[in-house]
């Protein structure tokens, strides 16, 4: 068997990875990974050097995995700050490790390929990689948000295993917005309905596009607007290029989803959502200027209607966010897991896995309770 490394996933054809990630999740679309890679979002530059990996028996794949060797901890969602400095308080060098996610989207999907003829595939392909890392000095290796399936899959072989909670909402069948809104009990019904009824008194239209019919002029309002929200929130530019939504967004039409805000005849805001036939996933947002609850309609209402309309079954619109409790969207366990070369700080990081686990799980189930849902009798 061999390891190969493609620093760039166009040195792997493009017919060999479309034959086996076909789930249509949108962020393992070939398409949309090298166009990260073109824009100039993911390159060494940027701290997120492409390490594509595809494990090789006799001339054909046996499992493949996007991945990234990284120099920082930007961008993933899954926070690992500690790690990095108790290895660097031990002598050692956290950077560069591997990490086996999309970047920049902490939204839970497929992360591993692996040949389904070949029951061993996964243990060999944990195997090569980590004999991979230890020989390259790479310090720990990353796969972020799978799903719980190939997470305890990952776990039986050897992985640690990290829990984190975000709120996700789910179709349970209903006909339009106010059907969902009569499981909320009373009061926090009216508080949804005040939200809803003051985009209209603010002068304020919302438009929802989707594909084809996202224009030129839409994707371009829609970078000014991320990067004039970031630079004020954070005091830098986001994570991704001009060319990422102006260039390559328009060629990811099947999977795309625009909400538009417009005071009066003037656009103010715009949420980006990319979309397969189950799920809605909420990825981008900006505004011009600040409106009472347009975050909450232009990312969240609007995300429900959509769901609803196509009969989508669930809705991730992002990391974080009690806020979203309120507004019916329920507290969900997302999963990493983890890799470590060094046998000491192995055992420091599954002690915390453990313990932060516990707490994970009693905190959703606190959260829970919080739901605006009638009480069921």
């Amino acid at each position: 068997m061999e390891l190969r490394l493609y620093p760039s996933l166009t040195d792997l054809p493009k017919s060999v990875w479309e034959a086996r990630f076909t789930s249509g999740y949108p962020f393992l679309d070939y398409d949309f990974l090298t166009g990260l890679e073109s824009s100039g979002s993911t390159n060494a530059q940027s701290g997120w050097q492409g390490c594509h990996l595809g494990l090789w028996d006799d001339n054909h794949p046996i499992a493949l995995a996007p991945g990234f060797l990284k120099n920082h901890s930007y961008g993933e969602y899954v926070f690992d700050w500690s790690w990095a400095d108790a290895w660097q308080r031990s002598g050692l060098e956290y950077y560069p490790k591997l990490v086996t996610g999309v970047p920049f989207t902490p939204a839970t999907g497929p992360r591993l390929w692996t040949d389904s003829e070949r029951p061993e595939a996964t243990v060999e392909l944990l195997s090569a990689v980590t004999d991979w890392c230890k020989s390259e000095g790479i310090s720990s290796w990353h796969i972020l948000f799978p799903d719980e399936t190939t997470s305890l899959e990952l776990c039986e072989a050897g992985l640690l295993q990290r829990m984190t909670t975000q709120f996700h909402w789910f179709n349970r069948g209903y006909s339009d917005f106010d059907d969902f809104l009569c499981e909320f009990n009373s009061r926090k019904r009216k508080a949804l309905k005040k939200e809803r009824a003051a985009i209209a008194s603010q002068n304020l239209t919302l438009v929802t596009k989707t594909g084809g019919e996202i224009l030129e002029s839409d994707w371009a309002f829609f970078y000014y607007c991320y990067q004039t929200t970031y630079l004020k929130r954070s005091g830098h530019q986001g994570y991704l290029t001009g060319d990422f939504f102006t260039q390559i967004c328009p060629t990811l039409s099947a999977n795309t989803v625009m909400v538009i805000a417009h005071e009066g005849d003037n656009p103010v805001a715009a949420a980006l959502y990319f979309a397969d036939d189950e799920t809605l996933y909420g990825r981008y947002w900006g505004c011009l200027k600040e409106f009472d609850f347009l975050h909450f309609e232009a990312c969240y209402y609007r995300g429900i209607e959509y769901c609803i309309e196509k009969k989508l079954t669930r809705f991730d619109p992002g990391a974080q966010g009690e806020h979203k409790i309120q507004r019916g969207f329920e507290p969900t366990l997302t999963y990493s897991n983890h890799w470590v070369s060094d046998p000491q700080l192995q055992a420091a990081v599954a002690d915390f896995c453990r313990r932060d686990c516990d707490h994970v799980k009693r905190y959703r189930d606190e959260a829970a309770t919080l739901l605006p849902f009638k009480q069921s009798s």
